[in-house]
């Protein structure tokens, strides 16, 4: 079985429920699935979830990115959602290549209510932007970044990934489990971050099947909850526990590891969430009082969905005149409700104080 650390043979799903019903899992469980709903429901109350979703989505391909060392600013992302692709730095362009790959995700669990081979292989490769597909050379191991030394040897045969893989597939796509969806969440992940089935992108593409998830088990209607900014905070654990749990079998540590991921994400967005919709009533009561003539709904709300805006997007969005358009961003300006940069001709306003909220 491959070379470097020794590990037990990967077993293929479902796990024995001895290994995972334990009091303490149960009990956390619970506490994950209750914040998990409070959040769903705080979410709708926004008048519209769009604002939501881009602002959460960039985030998370900010944070998931930074797990693999792709570092880029939120100023950077912004400006590069306002303009072409083809001149981003590198960085920059992964990040985006990443959250296109989330929606692309999430437009193919609405459509199929399901998850193939053929999506999951698209999904990563739309990351990676390459085709190399299932790793087909042994040889790839994993190891401390600290120290160098192997910690673990995913399987390293072809078919035996695949095998693997299709096994995962059968589970992750299974709906009508008893078990709760947010335990079996920590036990697929645990499963396709062993089974490594790529040569680059596997962390990226697990952290979206994570969401995907949740989507397909009416855990969320949203891409809205994320865990890498919890996995950022406690790398070290997660490396540790998911080595420890590959080498042990014990499941416990782990599985309480993201429930607790998904019970302080869930507090964190519906903080966010009710933050975003004070700012939100703020800047049309602010706006009606001080520039009445130009004050539009549809104009604040955009301004919450793009926190990069230009008058093409208010063109679009609206139907306003370029003329018409520009003079109320050059108004919304006015009154410091947005900020404005010049990025080669373009101007971009920036809705600042929702980027602080984001933050």
């Amino acid at each position: 079985m491959g070379h470097g650390a020794p590990h037990p043979e990967l077993t293929n799903l479902p796990l024995p429920k001895e290994k995972f019903e334990t009091i303490a899992i149960l009990k956390q469980a619970s506490i994950s699935a209750g914040l998990l709903g409070e959040m769903k429901g705080i979410a709708q109350t926004l008048p519209n979830q769009a604002m939501l979703v881009n602002a959460i989505v960039l985030q998370e391909a900010k944070d998931s990115s930074e797990i693999e060392n792709i570092i880029t600013t939120q100023d950077e992302l912004y400006q590069a959602m306002t303009s072409e692709k083809k001149n981003l730095p590198a960085s920059t362009k992964e990040v985006i290549n990443y959250r296109e790959a989330i929606f692309k995700g999430f437009n193919i669990i609405q459509k199929n209510g399901i998850l193939k081979l053929k999506d999951l292989l698209h999904l990563q490769e739309m990351i990676v932007e390459n085709d190399a597909g299932i790793r087909s050379i042994p040889g790839t191991v994993l190891r401390n970044d600290k120290t160098g030394e192997v910690v673990y040897t995913p399987p390293q045969d072809k078919k035996e990934i695949q095998d693997l893989l299709a096994n995962f597939l059968d589970h992750f796509n299974r709906t009508d489990t008893d078990t709760s969806p947010l335990v079996n969440l920590a036990i697929l992940h645990h499963q396709f971050e062993s089974i490594h089935p790529f040569y680059d992108g596997n962390g990226r593409t697990g952290r979206i099947l994570n969401i995907l998830y949740l989507i397909m088990n009416q855990q969320l209607d949203l891409p809205i909850l994320y865990l890498s900014s919890f996995i950022i905070d406690h790398k070290e654990d997660y490396h540790r526990l998911l080595n420890k749990t590959n080498a042990h079998t014990t499941w416990e540590d782990w599985i309480i590891f993201m429930l607790k991921a998904v019970e302080e994400t869930a507090r964190n967005t519906i903080q966010k969430i009710s933050n975003i919709g004070d700012l939100l009533e703020e800047t049309i009561h602010f706006t009606r009082e001080n520039a009445p003539k130009i004050y539009r709904k549809e104009l604040i709300e955009l301004l919450f969905e793009q926190p990069y805006s230009k008058i093409d997007f208010v063109t679009q969005r609206i139907g306003l005149e370029r003329k018409a358009a520009a003079r109320h961003l050059k108004k919304m300006k006015e009154i410091g409700v947005l900020e404005s940069i010049k990025v080669g001709r373009e101007t971009i306003y920036i809705n600042r104080k929702l980027l602080e909220v984001l933050k």
